[in-house]
């Protein structure tokens, strides 16, 4: 970077932002990026990674096109973009009437320079034709580990985002994370084609961070983390794992003179909304959370964070701990550790894993559909119905179908809307009128296929495109327009994606087991992530240098640190590179055990009894046998579709073995069956 460009963009930065220098590694990628590199930047929570994008955009021709998972974390951006006098927006669920098209009409404009939508947006066809119709500078990918299946948080639907890139020619990308080993790293560098000299990533430390592990029974881990909130100053997030927790937890602090309240994704948008802001503004002092908490919450002074549970993977770990001392100022983060929640964790890595019937089950379902299809090797789908369907949670089903993609079983071709209903808000003589003849037909034509009621009319596609002269995108372009001039209100519901069929390899008669062996070596390693978080907190060497070297920091510089030569005083401690601000450094090397030593199962009669009573419920209801995996999901008290829509949980066996580890119920019930 030459003098003039690195003296522009400084100006530029405290011109927008009122900033008066550069954080570590935001230069560098933003200069990458406006000489056209595509770049990959690792920065640790709370250290800017959104200026590489925000003032990138500033200075490129074209729309900057933002992909984020968490509708918070764009409002977050957006808030702050806002603040700053920059034009920028998001088009998402909780848009109402033409607040979309306000929004495309910014974008075509030029207004607006920033637009942050989720991937899933993607799928949608109005959406799709509004995007390819706008030229685009630069495709940003945030929380951009989620691209990687080695990864923690994998989200399917990222796998598509290089095609996607590809499709709407946008040459320049960037990707940013806090999280990522170097597998990972590699892996989403190789997908968008980034150079290792464009990576960007700075220290991973954070001195100001002081790190405890304390080992507490389950007994005695609220009066403990009283004690420990009692000590702190200023506001802090207590992390547990279930919905239920976060509000026994929260009443409790209550009742100790604690100002806490409790938060969860069960809650809706605006009670969350106004807790956030709440905690944001001083008025919550301590936040009792699911890990729905955290994401783009940008709170300088969060003293504390607390680790009731264990969380579930040390990346999961290091962002949590992340968002405590953003100032800069000394921040505690403490885990109050069992063994006993384990069995937690691992469940929602099991409840995942989609039964070998139900992936055989919707390869059949594909088979029957490309059979009795009248649209040459065509299959359409709504998520929640197959998921119904085929027994397997909407997430994994997802990673289903991207697997079935990448072997080229499927191949999708579009997304749509099954329902398009539409209210006049002018009479529709005087909407016709308006326009010239040829217009004034095709507008007719649409009309004449809309059946009306009261007030709603629904669009009738298949009568409409009867007429092949009439396509459906001219249609859905009319009807954007005629919202857009306040002349009707659209409303579409009903995703429906469609694939192309081939029959070759959905022959293949290992596909399959090939699928199932899939999703049993991605639980393989989930569960590995999970023991090797335990190990971590059992560590014997400094915390924060093992953090550090888990994630590949490069810079992280061991030898600055103090090297303890042990003197035999202290046994805890081994000569190793030392932080000096982390349980082990101070010479308390946890040890983690379960509060209590055996944790008693119930009878085998009350468990013959309780599949005995599943079988009955879900006789009748279902395509096959039950498996020995449907009991272990049932005892384990786990959420499936089957058991959802059939109301399984209000049977006497349901969580009867909430307590135990999965494997532990497989091996019981495979006993009780020899």
């Amino acid at each position: 970077m030459n003098n003039q460009q690195g003296n522009s963009l400084k100006e530029s930065l405290l011109d927008s932002f009122g900033f008066d220098g550069f954080r570590p590694g935001q230069e560098q990628t933003i200069t990458q990026l406006l000489n056209g590199q595509s770049s990959l930047s690792i920065f640790p929570t709370g250290s800017g990674k959104s200026l590489c994008y925000q003032l990138t955009a500033l200075h490129l021709p074209h729309l900057t096109l933002v992909v984020s998972p968490l509708l918070a974390l764009m409002k977050d951006q957006l808030e702050f973009l806002a603040s700053k006098g920059i034009k920028a927006a998001s088009i998402d669920s909780t848009l109402k009437g033409n607040e979309a098209q306000t929004v495309m009409a910014g974008v075509r404009d030029g207004d607006i320079k920033v637009l942050m939508v989720s991937v899933e947006r993607f799928k949608n066809e109005r959406f799709r034709q509004f995007i390819e119709s706008v030229p685009v500078s630069m495709l940003v990918v945030d929380e951009a580990h989620c691209i990687s299946e080695w990864g923690h948080n994998f989200r399917p639907d990222y796998l598509k985002l290089p095609s996607y890139c590809q499709a709407l020619n946008i040459s320049l990308v960037l990707l940013l994370t806090a999280t990522a080993t170097r597998k990972v790293k590699m892996d989403m560098a190789a997908k968008f084609s980034i150079r290792d000299e464009h990576i960007v990533q700075t220290g991973f430390y954070r001195s100001n961070l002081d790190l405890s592990v304390l080992p507490v029974t389950q007994m005695h881990k609220n009066s403990l983390l009283e004690q420990i909130i009692t000590a702190q100053q200023g506001a802090g997030i207590v992390y547990v794992t279930l919905q239920h927790s976060a509000e026994t937890v929260a009443q409790y602090l209550k009742q100790q003179g604690i100002n806490a309240c409790a938060y969860h994704a069960g809650f809706d948008s605006d009670t969350r909304s106004q807790i956030q802001q709440d905690f944001m503004v001083g008025k919550i002092q301590v936040i009792v959370a699911t890990i729905a908490f955290g994401m783009g919450i940008d709170k300088s002074d969060i003293r504390f964070v607390i680790h009731y549970d264990l969380p579930k993977s040390i990346e999961n770990y290091s962002q949590e701990i992340g968002r405590a001392g953003r100032d800069g100022l000394p921040s505690q983060c403490f885990t109050l550790a069992n063994l006993d929640g384990l069995n937690t964790v691992e469940n929602f890595v099991y409840g995942d894993t989609p039964e070998f019937a139900g992936i055989e089950m919707l390869l059949n379902i594909i088979k029957s559909e490309v059979i009795t299809s009248t649209y040459n090797s065509k299959w359409e789908l709504q998520i929640l119905q197959l998921s119904n369907a085929v027994n397997i949670k909407q997430l994994p089903l997802k990673t289903l179908l991207v697997q079935l993609e990448l072997a080229g079983v499927i191949e999708p071709l579009y997304a749509y809307f099954a329902d398009f209903k539409i209210k006049l808000l002018k009479p529709k003589a005087d909407i016709v009128n308006s326009f010239n003849d040829q217009r004034k037909d095709f507008l007719q034509r649409i009309f004449n296929a809309t059946e009306f009621k009261k007030v709603w009319g629904s669009l009738n596609f298949d009568t409409l495109l009867k007429d092949k002269s009439i396509e459906r995108n001219r249609v859905i372009a009319a009807l954007e327009y005629l919202q857009e001039q306040q002349l009707i209100v659209l409303e579409t519901k009903g995703m429906t994606e469609v694939f192309k069929i081939n029959l070759n390899e959905l022959a293949d008669p290992s596909l399959c087991q090939t699928l199932s062996n899939y999703f049993k070596d991605n639980e393989e390693k989930e569960i590995k992530r999970i023991a090797t978080l335990v190990r971590f907190f059992q560590l014997d060497t400094c915390l924060t240098v093992n953090l550090a070297r888990y994630f590949d920091d490069t810079f992280f510089d061991v030898n600055s640190f103090e090297s303890n030569t042990n003197d035999g005083t202290n046994p805890n401690i081994n000569s190793a590179p030392q932080c000096g601000h982390c349980s082990v450094c101070r010479g308390q090397v946890a040890i983690l055990e379960h509060s209590q030593a055996q944790i008693p199962w119930p009878s085998d009669e009350a468990l013959k009894q309780g599949m005995t009573e599943l079988a009955e419920r879900l006789n009748g209801k279902i395509n096959q046998p039950l498996s020995i995996e449907s009991y272990c999901r049932f005892f384990a008290g786990m959420s499936v579709p089957l058991f959802g829509r059939n109301k399984v949980r209000q049977l006497s066996g349901f969580a009867l073995c909430e307590k135990q580890r999965y494997q532990a119920i497989r091996e019981k019930l495979a006993s009780l069956n020899n």
